[in-house]
C-alpha cells in the first residue's frame, strides 16, 4: 500500500465490501475481469472523478494485486487494511444467449476493525453484508459511521446468505441505518416473496430510508421517496452481458447524492437520478464485464 493509502483522511464515499475475480465464461472462452459488487460501486464512483476509498479483503496475492491496481487506475484508494486473508475471493460467472450471468462463488469475508477513514457518504451490500463473520463487522461500522448518507443495495446472492429469516432481519437491520436502499426486483422477490414490485417498495420504505429505488432490468426502475414515486425507463441498448449494470446504477445514484443530498427529495430529482442512472448503466450493459463508465462518456456530447 503507498503512503496516500496509508493516511487517514475524510473522504466523499467510504465504500465497505467485497472485491473479487469474476471468471466470467461465454461458452468459448474464460476472462478473468476485477468484481464484486461494492468494489464495481467504487470503481465506478472513482472514474467519475470521486474522492472514495474501499474497504475490502484481498490477499496478497496475483490476483488480489490485479484488484488492488485496477481499482488505483480508476482513482479509488484500496485501504491499507484490506490485505488480508490467503486467497483472494473468486465468482465464476456463465452468460446465457440473453447475456444474463449465473454465478459460482469461492468468497472469503472476515471480521474486521473500524474503517481508518470517514466520509461523506458510507455505502455497502452484497455478501459483505450477509455472510458471517463479517457481516456483523459491517452492520458495526455503520452503527458507528459518522456520515450524512448511508447507502445500501443488497444483491442478495442466495447461495450464500443463509436462512431466509435471518437475512431478512439483516437486511432490515441496515435498511434502517441506510438514507437511501437500492434492490433489484429478484432481490425484493427473494426477500419479500407474494408481495408485488410495488408493495416491496412501501415495505422497504417504512423501514425509514428517505429514497429506495428498485430496478427491473430491461423494463426500467421505480423511485421513491416521501414525496411518492415514479418510474424510469431503461436507456435502450444492444446489451452484451449485464454484468456491474445494477452497480452502475448505484455509482450514479451516489453520485448524484453528492450534489442533491437525499432530504426532501421530490419528484423531479427523482426523475433526474433515474434518468442518470439508467444512461450510465445502459453503457456498462454494451460491453463485456464490470467495464463501468468515465466521467467523460457521462458528459454531454
Amino acid at each position: 500500500m503507498s503512503a496516500d493509502e496509508a493516511r487517514p483522511a475524510v473522504r466523499d464515499v467510504l465504500v465497505i465490501g467485497e472485491a473479487l475475480i469474476d471468471v466470467v465464461d461465454d461458452g468459448t472462452v474464460a476472462i478473468e475481469h476485477v468484481g464484486g459488487s461494492p468494489a464495481n460501486v467504487a470503481l465506478g464512483l472513482g472514474r467519475r472523478g470521486v474522492s472514495v476509498s474501499l474497504l475490502t479483503q484481498v490477499a496478497d496475492d496475483a490476483r488480489g494485486r490485479a484488484i488492488a491496481e485496477h481499482l488505483r487506475a480508476s482513482g479509488v484508494v484500496v485501504l491499507p487494511e484490506s490485505l488480508v486473508g490467503a486467497a483472494t475471493s473468486v465468482a465464476a460467472a456463465e452468460i446465457d444467449a440473453d447475456g444474463h450471468a449465473e454465478y459460482t462463488f469461492d468468497v472469503h469475508w472476515d471480521r474486521f476493525e473500524q474503517p481508518s477513514t470517514a466520509a461523506r457518504i458510507v455505502h455497502t451490500g452484497s455478501i459483505a453484508a450477509f455472510m458471517e463473520p463479517g457481516a456483523s463487522s459491517v452492520l458495526r461500522a455503520l452503527q458507528q459511521a459518522d456520515a450524512a448518507e448511508i447507502t445500501f443495495d443488497p444483491n442478495i446472492r442466495p447461495d450464500l446468505v443463509g436462512e431466509h429469516t435471518e437475512t431478512v432481519a439483516t437486511f432490515e437491520a441496515i435498511a434502517r441505518l441506510a438514507t437511501v436502499v437500492k434492490l433489484s426486483d429478484q432481490d425484493a422477490s427473494w426477500l419479500y416473496p407474494g408481495l408485488s414490485v410495488e408493495a416491496a417498495v412501501d415495505a422497504v420504505l417504512q423501514l425509514g430510508p428517505r429514497l429506495v429505488v428498485m430496478t427491473l432490468g430491461a423494463a426500467g426502475a421505480i423511485m421513491a421517496s416521501g414525496a411518492g414515486r415514479v418510474r424510469v425507463p431503461a436507456t435502450a441498448v444492444d446489451a452484451v452481458d449485464t454484468i456491474g449494470a445494477g452497480d452502475t446504477f448505484m455509482a450514479s445514484l451516489i453520485h448524484s447524492l453528492l450534489e442533491r443530498g437525499s432530504a426532501d427529495l421530490r419528484r423531479h430529482d427523482l426523475e433526474e437520478f433515474g434518468q442518470a442512472a439508467a444512461r450510465a448503466a445502459a453503457i456498462t450493459v454494451s460491453r463485456a464485464g464490470a467495464d463501468l463508465p468515465w466521467k467523460r462518456e457521462l458528459e454531454p456530447a
